[in-house]
């Protein structure tokens, strides 16, 4: 029987950090409410496109298996920030990798995509559809982020990360997976400003509002966290105590701590990320399994357990079994070129090209308050 090992991790995060302190200097917040809320004490601003951010993530990930761009046969890239709908942005990661053998195709189930993504290509390759494959997660989100409501705007940060999956006949890889949807709900978590609905009716690109109720995302992420993780664990013969590390998907620091205490997860077990890097949606759980990875939480034979959910209302949760590796076998020197400005800069960069004059500047028409 063919398995899908993942045999290479990569990520890349913008250098540029936004503190709460900086949040701070244009709304009305400070450290101390955003941490006893979020956990969130800092999230990063990209100074690069999307597409850019996962090849370098991507090229680390191919480096790290010992893995030549021209034996990957298949690209997924899991995203809600694209640069452009078309093309896709797997096909620019493919150019830039020069991956020229490789299929490309994005997934968009907004902070689960990495890991729908990965039950993507783990079943292509188990199928013997293709046999390597590269899985990315990643998110500029900043440019669409409504900067004046402070609900979302302290939640969201960017960043991104890819693994390896290559064909094996040892038992690694994915074991057991649980993917589902609350579609009733996909209303208390819209971002309006993004998508065809929009076009053509005076909406400036990147000028969006976010429909986001705390309450009911907050029980539907915990409810679909833990009752997929369940379904995983059954699916693959174990229970929580058989898990090694928990990486889950870094939203909320509540969210986390409520969906350990229900799927039983020890406090030693959950790998958190959340304080440092915020909620970067599809990149959140990649970038956790990379950082718990290169901290020495994964070990050899360990076992992972990754839930999440994400806007529409989309849940998950993966069993993945580890190798033996838990090292790279080697490096790239592609890189990110230095940030000229800072988060901050970048921020108030956005938030001004979207008032009247910026866009008055721009040639571009007020948006419409009702879409």
């Amino acid at each position: 029987m063919t398995y899908a090992a993942l045999t290479g991790w990569g990520k890349c995060m913008p250098p540029s950090v936004l503190s709460n302190a900086d949040l701070a200097t244009f709304m009305e917040t400070d450290d101390a409410w955003i941490t006893s809320r979020t956990g969130i004490k800092e999230r990063r601003i990209s100074h690069v496109p999307l597409t850019q951010l996962a090849h370098v993530a991507a090229a680390r990930a191919l480096a790290c298996a010992g893995l030549d761009a021209k034996d990957v046969d298949l690209i997924v890239l899991g995203s809600c920030s694209y640069d452009e709908q078309v093309p896709n942005a797997a096909s620019g990661v493919q150019q830039l990798l020069g991956a020229t053998n490789a299929a490309a195709m994005d997934v968009n189930t907004a902070c689960t995509s990495f890991l729908y993504g990965l039950s993507t290509a783990n079943a292509m390759i188990r199928t013997g559809v293709v046999r390597n494959a590269i899985v990315i997660g990643v998110e500029v989100i900043s440019p669409f982020m409504d900067w004046s409501n402070r609900n979302v705007a302290v939640l969201f940060g960017d960043g991104a990360a890819a693994v390896v999956l290559q064909a094996t006949d040892e038992k690694l890889g994915v074991m057991g997976e649980k993917l589902g949807c609350y579609a009733d709900s996909r209303h208390i978590l819209r971002v309006r400003g993004m998508g065809a609905a929009y076009a053509n009716r005076g909406v400036p690109v990147g000028d969006t509002s976010w429909d986001f109720d705390g309450q009911e995302i907050f029980k539907k992420a915990v409810h679909g966290m833990a009752d997929a993780s369940a379904a995983a664990l059954a699916k693959a013969g174990l229970a929580i105590a058989d898990i090694d590390l928990v990486v889950p998907h870094q939203a909320n620091l509540r969210i986390i701590e409520f969906v350990g205490k229900r799927i039983g997860a020890t406090h030693e077990q959950v790998f958190l990320t959340v304080e440092r890097y915020g909620n970067m949606s599809a990149a959140t759980v990649p970038v956790a399994l990379v950082d718990a990875i290169e901290e020495g939480r994964v070990k050899p034979g360990a076992r992972v357990l990754t839930p999440a959910f994400g806007g529409g209302l989309t849940y998950c949760a993966h069993v993945i079994q580890w190798g033996e590796r838990t090292t790279p076998l080697g490096a790239t020197d592609v890189d990110l070129p230095p940030a000229g400005k800072s988060a901050l800069e970048m921020v108030r960069d956005i938030i001004a090209a979207k008032s009247p004059a910026g866009r008055s500047a721009a040639g571009l028409a007020a948006p419409l308050t009702t879409p």
